[in-house]
């Protein structure tokens, strides 16, 4: 027998189920009965019961990707901040293998990077690397932090939820399992997607969230509702790794961009230089004709 329902409120000790029921996550077994041990929004799926924490602090785990600040640079490692009760370390060889080089004209205090989760020791030290796409150092933008907890509802059903925002609000966003979340584009625009992220969060477990943050992105950026709605399916909240997000090229396509048009204006002729140039090559040609001419009449009048 069940006592609750999906996305029930529940609070530690309360009784969920009865041992027909597989304990999962956040529950616990006593007595034949199915335990919450924390407080927090349950879980169904089929047989299986478990309660997702309102607030959690991140756990690194191995192959994980997210979002870190620099807090310190020693002698051959940097101290990353990871969001996360657990320190982060980017050990020197991982970024410039056995090359020897100032660490901090690297990477220095205060830099935010996005980072993969390398391997993780008997007290949850996690040692990460910047091997794969689209990590290194975010340039610009700002950071917004969520509940880890609530990444999977922030990026959305293959994501549908975090391209909608992308799409609309024109901003290039990646999102770190670790629950920072990294935002560039127009000021405002940054404004409101850290707006939207924040609403996500608050209201994680309510139906019908999809439409509810599209009609407020588009009455913020047009000023009016979509006459459409379009349908939500319920989805799990299950941490999974976000899609990685190639902002690194992005960037890098944007400065190339930026130098190309910085080139064609310095590469741009002057109209006048032009004409004097055309001048000069026209006068020279007509002296070499005339020498031409009479160095041919010299010829034929010896003949």
């Amino acid at each position: 027998m069940i006592y609750v329902e999906n996305k029930d409120l529940v609070i530690p000790g309360q009784v969920l189920a009865d041992d027909e029921y597989y304990s999962g996550r956040g529950t616990f077994k006593e007595n034949g009965k199915v335990c919450s041990s924390l407080m927090g929004l349950v879980s169904l799926r089929n047989k299986k019961i478990r309660v997702i924490p309102l607030k959690s602090k991140y756990v690194p785990k191995k192959g994980d990707v997210v979002i870190g600040k620099i807090n310190d640079v020693r002698f051959s490692m940097w101290d990353v901040d990871i969001n996360s009760p657990y320190s982060g370390i980017l050990p020197a060889f991982e970024v410039f293998g056995r090359e020897k080089k100032e660490l901090n004209k690297v990477y220095d205090v205060g830099d935010v990077l996005f980072l993969r989760v390398v391997d993780v020791d008997e007290i949850k030290k996690a040692k990460l690397g910047l091997k794969g796409r689209g990590m290194g150092k975010f340039k610009g933008g700002i950071i917004v932090d969520i509940a880890p907890t609530k990444v999977p509802r922030l990026i959305g059903k293959k994501g549908s939820m975090i391209n909608m925002i992308k799409d609309k609000t024109n901003c290039k966003i990646v999102v770190g399992q670790n629950g920072l979340v990294w935002v560039k584009g127009d000021e405002d625009m940054e404004q409101l997607t850290k707006d939207v992220i924040h609403l996500i969060e608050a209201e994680a477990h309510t139906s019908g969230l999809t439409n509810k943050i599209k009609n407020k992105l588009y009455l913020a950026i047009d000023g009016e509702i979509p006459p459409e709605e379009v349908p939500e399916e319920e989805e799990e909240f299950v941490l999974e790794k976000p899609k990685l997000q190639n902002f690194k090229e992005e960037l890098e396509q944007e400065e190339r961009e930026a130098e190309e048009i910085k080139n064609e204006k310095e590469d741009k002729p002057n109209i006048a230089e032009v004409i004097e140039e055309l001048k000069r090559k026209t006068k020279k040609d007509n002296t070499l004709s005339y020498g031409d001419n009479s160095n041919n009449s010299f010829i034929l009048n010896n003949k």
